[in-house]
């Protein structure tokens, strides 16, 4: 018992996988999580690209501002520069070069102050941006622990009259915050949703694919069910409008087929009359009866050949009914005309089927345990969200290997009980066709004490 509490989530989750919802919530949740990781990477990528060119503007902005002032009045700016008076901005160490120049900076330079910008780049000396005040980067700021950070560039450029100026730019590092595209629990959070999102959308993408699977399946054992409601996406009403328009002609085809066999049985209602008729002037008494034996048997036949063909048809409208009500009626109609038949037990419950297919079921398995055992117990009870209506007799039953063969028409039992009782066997037929025009189904079993029980199973309705 342990074990199958354990694995039944297995297979739950293993049945959903081999669903077309789940293989479809897997490829959503699959696609919608490498999507959202994707445009988050491309994101974090554009922010790292802005981030830098924001640095290099900053850069670019000071460099521009010193290439004005020089321009304006270079004394006094190089008096400025030359006293540290120009915070973030000094003269070049001499002999300061540019190791790695930086293509991106030289761009916004020459647009800002024009092409004489000479190729530059980050310097990753830090001497030149503190050669003047060493001592001082020790000094630690509130709330810092290490000492500030700095970028610092070295830019060169040339006047309008020929002088190259070679500056150091230092301007406080920013620092760009750690990104969380890859964080383990931002990604679970993506993943979650991919997966509740994904299985949302599966159910409703599947949810017509359904509805068409319980529409066949009731068409399986039932020959009148109610059309599909023809709603949904362009290929869906499609597919419902075919559905529907196949089970109109496979009913019209058994309705056919219905009304050649009631035409047939009709047709030959005459000339057995009159075969009947011609039989009465037969001289010999013993021939006469043997005579009319076999041609009552076959009036029978046909009658019993037509009631089978019409037990698969029914266009009887559907109702709701109290089934204890119901069943106990049935067996009192029963128990008017001489059977031992009683119902032992209720339900309580109200179900949605079609009553005359209903009786008549019912009827025919009162009778046939009633003519094979001699009396017939109903008994009503749930089980698995089903209504099971039994009705058991006290007779020989039925071997095990013949259970199955006994729904077959024209089938009987070969006990003395049963050759006695006459019938042709199509009983347990017509109660099999007439129980799937309402979505119902009959089994036989052998009951443990003796005698032989019929089931008859159907969605119910609770009260």
């Amino acid at each position: 018992m342990m074990r199958s509490r354990v694995t039944s989530p297995v297979a739950r989750l293993m049945s959903f996988f081999d669903s077309l919802a789940g293989r479809i919530a897997v490829v959503l949740a699959l696609g919608m999580t490498i999507a959202a990781i994707v445009s988050l990477f491309a994101a974090e990528q554009a922010r790292i690209r802005d981030f830098e060119r924001v640095r290099l503007d900053r850069a670019a902005l000071s460099a521009a501002d010193i290439a004005s002032r020089l321009q304006r009045d270079r004394g006094e700016t190089t008096a400025l520069l030359l006293a540290d008076q120009i915070w973030g901005a000094r003269f070049a160490p001499p002999g300061s070069q540019v190791t790695s120049p930086n293509p991106k900076l030289t761009r916004l330079l020459e647009h800002r102050i024009g092409a004489q910008a000479h190729p530059l780049g980050q310097s990753a000396t830090f001497d030149w941006c503190f050669a003047k005040d060493k001592g001082n980067i020790t000094r630690r700021a509130a709330g810092m622990i290490d000492p500030p950070q700095v970028d610092c560039w070295l830019i060169q450029f040339d006047d309008p009259a020929g002088h190259r100026t070679a500056l150091t730019i230092d301007l406080p590092s920013l620092v760009a915050p750690p990104s969380s595209t890859l964080d383990p629990l931002f990604l679970l959070i993506i993943l979650a949703a991919g997966i509740a999102l994904a299985s949302i959308v599966s159910r409703i993408a599947t949810a017509p694919l359904r509805r068409l699977t319980r529409a066949a399946d009731t068409f399986s054992i039932a020959f009148d069910p109610e059309p599909i409601p023809e709603s949904g996406p362009t290929e869906v009403r499609t597919a419902l409008r075919t559905f529907n328009l196949m089970q109109n002609r496979v009913r019209e085809g058994f309705r056919e087929r219905t009304q050649i066999l009631a035409a047939i049985s009709h047709d030959l209602q005459t000339p057995l009359t009159r075969l009947r008729l011609r039989i009465e002037q037969v001289q010999d008494e013993a021939l006469r009866d043997r005579l009319i034996a076999d041609l009552a048997a076959t009036q029978s036949l046909v009658r019993d050949g037509l009631d089978l063909a019409r037990s698969s048809e029914s266009r009887e409208e559907w109702s709701v009914v109290d089934i204890d009500s119901f069943v106990a009626s049935v067996a009192e109609d029963a128990s008017e005309f001489g059977a031992n038949v009683s119902f032992a037990g209720g339900c309580e419950l109200t179900i949605r089927v079609k009553p005359n297919a209903l009786v008549r079921c019912l009827t025919n398995l009162i009778d046939n345990a009633v003519k094979y055992g001699g009396n017939a117990d109903l008994l009503c009870r749930q089980e698995r969200g089903r209504l099971i209506i039994e009705v058991s007799d006290n007779g020989p039953g039925i071997p095990d290997d013949r259970i199955a063969g006994m729904f077959e028409p024209f089938v009987r039992g070969e006990s003395s009980r049963s050759r006695a009782t006459g019938g042709t066997g199509i009983g347990l037929t017509i109660a099999r066709a007439q129980a799937a025009t309402f979505g119902g189904s009959v089994s036989l079993a052998n009951r443990v004490g003796g005698g032989l029980v019929a089931r008859l199973g159907m969605d119910m309705l609770p009260r």
